[in-house]
């Protein structure tokens, strides 16, 4: 054999070698505007990192939930980065189903990330997911109808002030709804929004012995209430809407008013997805009889299941993809007001402050949530929109479908929520509550 045939040879094998080394990522995460921008730009990951392949698996909100709790529960190790979060970080972490998020980049700067962030997404001081974005709920609002139709919106308006005002702004002959909110079934979806109307009609989910309260008259009348607004005031088929479906009809100008998540504020100001981005008014989530629990806390997270083979890999790129690099790289692609909002100190600069009118009701909203303490009332529980035992998600999700089904008119309110009551004792009683 000759010298250059001896050398390609080598190459080939090196080639060969290096090709086989190359480690594949599974990343599943859910189909909503930021994490969509994050697949795209971790193209620069993958040119920073070429030894890491990235597969994206993207679903929608509940269908990503039912996967991963399937996944996690029965270690089918199908993926190697998971979009979680607050619950299932503080539950899986607990059950061991999560790597530690230790031994981070000195670069990485924990200590610039939000306290309350972390602290949700940790177990006895361990942290076992990176946040990629936080939020709270706050109110959005279209100035221009407002000022047409005379009105003033308070910096903190109460329930009672919003169906007032969705009242006088529901035109559906111009295909203009007074009101959206969340109505698709699920413990994430329509339950996060009911739970924080329940919250300021001064409702829990349990009292402090365990035992459920929906048949009490502060869920009699927080259920009451958003059924009737709902139903009055807000777009057809409100029952099948989420958050993306709601962002798509406040864009495209049918809803006069919007409660929903915090991180919603860089879409409905980017002029080449909304066409009333110079039209909207931010201000805190509605109240009614008290404010403690009547904004949400949440965050979107990426953690590593403990049955990955490829952690490290899959710690590369979680770091990266919730760095402040990587707040950068938005930054200078999408424009400073499509960061991801509510993780760390150092996004709320002056100029992300100027280019972000939402940005001080989201700090604000953010810094005063309280899990531990969601209701006017003393809970067994932590958790403002959900409530952080391990049966919560089947609870929520069937709760959930029977707040669905109010609204569609299937049932009574007062019906509804004596099968509420009824289906949630027996699920706790099965559960062994109280503990």
């Amino acid at each position: 054999m000759n010298l250059s045939r001896l050398l390609l040879g080598s190459t080939c094998i090196a080639l060969a070698g290096a090709a086989s080394a190359a480690q594949t990522l599974t990343i599943a995460t859910v189909n909503n505007a930021d994490m969509i921008r994050m697949q795209r730009l971790s193209q620069t990951f993958e040119q920073q990192n070429p030894e890491i392949d990235l597969n994206w698996v993207v679903l929608e909100e509940n269908v990503l939930r039912q996967r991963l709790t399937t996944d996690i529960a029965t270690q089918g190790g199908q993926f190697d980065v998971l979009t979680i979060g607050m619950y299932e970080a503080s539950l899986w972490g607990d059950k061991g189903w999560l790597a530690p998020m230790a031994d981070l980049p000195a670069d990485y700067d924990l200590d610039d990330v939000f306290p309350s962030v972390r602290e949700g997404l940790s177990v006895d001081g361990t942290l076992y997911a990176l946040p990629f974005y936080a939020e709270s709920s706050m109110t959005y609002y279209r100035t221009d109808l407002f000022e047409q139709a005379g009105l003033q919106m308070p910096e903190r308006p109460t329930w009672t002030q919003m169906a007032e005002f969705a009242e006088k702004l529901h035109k559906p002959d111009q295909d203009q709804y007074g009101m959206c909110l969340r109505g698709k079934a699920g413990w994430g979806e329509n339950m996060a929004l009911v739970t924080t109307v329940a919250n300021a009609f001064g409702a829990r989910w349990f009292d402090e012995q365990w035992q459920p309260e929906f048949t009490g008259p502060e869920w009699t009348k927080a259920a009451t209430f958003y059924v009737d607004l709902l139903s009055k005031y807000g777009p057809p088929g409100a029952s099948s809407n989420g958050f993306n479906e709601n962002l798509a009809l406040f864009n495209t100008g049918k809803c006069a008013m919007w409660v929903d998540a915090t991180v919603a504020g860089s879409f409905v100001t980017d002029a080449s997805q909304s066409k009333v981005a110079d039209k909207v008014g931010f201000t805190f989530a509605p109240q009614e009889n008290t404010d403690k629990g009547s904004a949400w806390l949440y965050s979107w997270a990426l953690a590593i299941p403990s049955t990955s083979k490829k952690q490290e890999a899959a710690k590369a790129f979680t770091t990266w993809a919730t760095s402040r690099d990587y707040a950068k790289l938005v930054a200078e692609t999408d424009g400073v007001a499509n960061v991801p909002p509510g993780t760390r100190e150092s996004t709320y600069s002056a100029e992300y402050m100027a280019a972000a009118p939402f940005a001080e009701i989201t700090l604000e909203s953010l810094k005063q949530a309280d899990p531990a303490s969601p209701s006017a009332k003393p809970v067994p529980y932590v958790g403002i929109q959900l409530v952080t035992i391990p049966e919560f998600q089947a609870i929520g999700t069937q709760v959930g479908k029977m707040f669905s089904a109010a609204l569609t008119g299937q049932m009574p309110v007062e019906q509804m929520l004596t099968a509420v009551q009824q289906s949630t004792t027996r699920e706790m009683k099965r559960a062994g509550y109280p503990k």
